[in-house]
């Protein structure tokens, strides 16, 4: 199995339509329609606070604590001879600044990749260890807590080596989690399991049988009320309908529905409470907001994009994220349709209501986003060198 360095390869794939994207961004510049006046608060947009990784690489996956005080995430810089400068480290999200550099490794193929910060405050980071073209070996490293900042067990999911973690969504508060992951050597089926990431422990692996929809580039949120993964697919092909998928983790059963929308799912976040998921369409520039227990939906435009002939890929919607506290929806928007430059996040409320936007951000074209509800406020990876994390407020 190749070593493809997943999570950033995933950026790198959609940079290369970024040439594409250009022109047609041209045309729809008269299209742009401001937010409303109530969006134009003082306190909307990019903040003070950005943070540098420690040694000037680029960034693998990373997220906050949204019950303390600090970041995580993994970089990888360009060493010598061939091979990198690996690192995990933590981060104060009030200043931005490094806490500590928890773990590292110079001239290496090995890689860290951050999955992020679950249950309470418990950190996992992936370890890739490679001969230097084959992944020979993943080892999962838990920080419980994150603010301890070190390795304190390990995570240990029944997987293969071919095995790997395609999506584990942001779940913080619920000791479960879902994962979604792919057997990258025989049969390329997506599989979802259940977890519990602080006690290691894991459910039944449950296969998805529809690969048609799932086998390419799906996205995938967690219930937790339910215990069900939400994911949404297509078969990726421009104007291919969308497919929502349902796995019930407690009783092994999927279920699925025609999802509304065209091209691949970008994006993807349920509340539990009320069992409204939100996708992101590819083609159409297009939010679905689905009751997920009733199958049924409604499609909303992107602010701004409304009538934009010809743009519509150009300005979807990537990363979406919710936040429990506010129940709002915010969805990140590398091509902004509500600035003539630069991203934006597009915020909306669980009606499909369009609130408001936080402009002047700098995303990459696969745009990715974290949150700390409880501040209104985020972090989103930014160009053009993803060593950066923006702090930015909603």
């Amino acid at each position: 199995m190749k070593n493809t360095k997943h999570q950033f390869a995933l950026l790198q794939g959609k940079a290369a339509v970024a040439s594409l994207v250009a022109p047609l961004v041209l045309l729809c510049l008269c299209c742009i329609s401001s937010p409303p006046a109530a969006a134009q608060s003082s306190k909307i947009g990019p903040g003070k606070v950005v943070v540098h990784t420690e040694f000037g690489g680029f960034i693998l996956g990373y997220d906050i604590d949204r019950a303390g005080t600090e970041g995580l995430l993994a970089e990888s810089h360009n060493g010598a001879g061939g091979k990198f400068d690996v690192a995990v480290e933590t981060f104060d999200q009030a200043t931005g600044k490094i806490v500590k550099v928890v773990t590292q490794q110079t001239n290496t193929n090995n890689d860290f990749v951050t999955f992020g910060v679950f249950g309470n405050s418990v950190g996992l980071v992936e370890e890739e260890i490679s001969d230097g073209q084959f992944v020979n070996k993943r080892v999962y490293g838990t920080m419980n807590p994150l603010s301890g900042n070190k390795f304190t067990g390990k995570w240990t999911p029944p997987f293969t080596k071919d095995d790997i973690v395609s999506i584990m969504p942001f779940s913080q508060g619920s000791p479960t989690e879902a994962v979604l992951y792919f057997d990258d050597f025989v049969s390329f089926t997506p599989s979802v399991i259940e977890t519990n990431v602080a006690a290691n422990t894991f459910g039944t692996p449950i296969s998805i049988p529809d690969t048609t929809n799932f086998n390419v580039a799906p996205a995938m949120a967690y219930d937790s009320q339910t215990n069900q993964a939400v994911l949404g697919g297509s078969e990726g092909c421009f104007g291919c309908t969308t497919e929502i998928g349902i796995v019930d983790l407690t009783t092994g059963a999927f279920t699925e529905f025609e999802g509304l929308g065209f091209g691949f799912v970008n994006g993807i976040a349920v509340d539990p409470v009320t069992g409204i998921a939100v996708t992101a369409t590819e083609d159409d520039a297009s939010l679905e907001f689905y009751d997920v227990a009733k199958q049924t939906g409604t499609l909303v435009v992107l602010q701004g994009a409304q009538g934009c002939l010809g743009c519509s890929q150009a300005m979807s919607g990537e990363d979406i994220e919710f936040d429990p506290i506010h129940k709002l929806f915010l969805v990140a928007q590398p091509v902004s349709s509500t600035s003539p430059t630069g991203s934006s996040i597009q915020v909306y409320d669980e009606q499909g209501n369009f609130v408001e936007s936080v402009n002047g951000l700098n995303m990459p074209i696969s745009g990715s986003m974290v949150l700390q509800p409880s501040k209104r406020a985020g972090y989103a990876l930014v160009t053009p060198s993803l060593t950066e994390l923006q702090s930015f407020t909603y």
